[in-house]
């Protein structure tokens, strides 16, 4: 069976190793969809999908998963909601059931027709995209959240000082770990 899991990835990190190590003991193979595959250069979306693209494969490859995950697709919003699994699948290789913690797109997805599994999280206080980009900004340690691939990427491509160039910018509201969402 074929699953698929679609995240944003900004950027890829150890929780989202894990989701997969856990979702590939329920399929076969696993699509990774990369979500929000057009926006990029933002707070909350810093990474291009090219280099989450990277990010991904090589830590796949060096995890020895890359063979379980073939496909790793970019997957560019869509902001109509009715034709949006449509989009997906248009993206994709056939797939029998969709991963994602999204409840809107759990769904839309189940809507669709298609099976949704909901992905395990792993201490989501640490390992949260919104986590680590906020320790980047800050100067805090966030190497030690994401896979040894993820940092040669963000360093190759001067992530962190992109992240406070792009912070000079745009309002922040980052909360603290453990605060409730505003």
């Amino acid at each position: 069976m074929m699953g698929l899991l679609i995240g944003r990835y900004q950027p890829f990190h150890k929780g989202h190793l894990e989701v997969i190590r856990s979702i590939l003991k329920e399929v076969d193979d696993l699509i990774i969809g990369i979500g929000s595959a057009q926006i990029s250069h933002t707070l909350d979306n810093p990474f291009t999908a090219g280099e989450r693209m990277t990010m991904i494969s090589s830590a796949l490859r060096d995890e020895g998963l890359a063979g379980r995950c073939p496909f790793i697709i970019p997957i560019p919003d869509l902001w109509n909601n009715a034709l949006w699994v449509n989009h997906v699948k248009s993206l994709t290789p056939r797939f029998e059931v969709a991963y994602t913690g999204n409840p809107l797109a759990q769904r839309l997805f189940r809507e669709g027709g298609v099976e949704v599994g909901v992905p395990p999280l792993f201490d989501r206080v640490k390992f949260s995209g919104t986590e680590i980009r906020r320790r980047m900004l800050r100067g805090d340690d966030w190497e030690s959240l994401v896979p040894v691939q993820t940092i040669a990427v963000v360093k190759g491509v001067r992530g962190v000082e992109r992240i406070r160039d792009i912070s000079r910018s745009e309002k922040i509201t980052f909360l603290e770990p453990g605060d409730a969402s505003p």
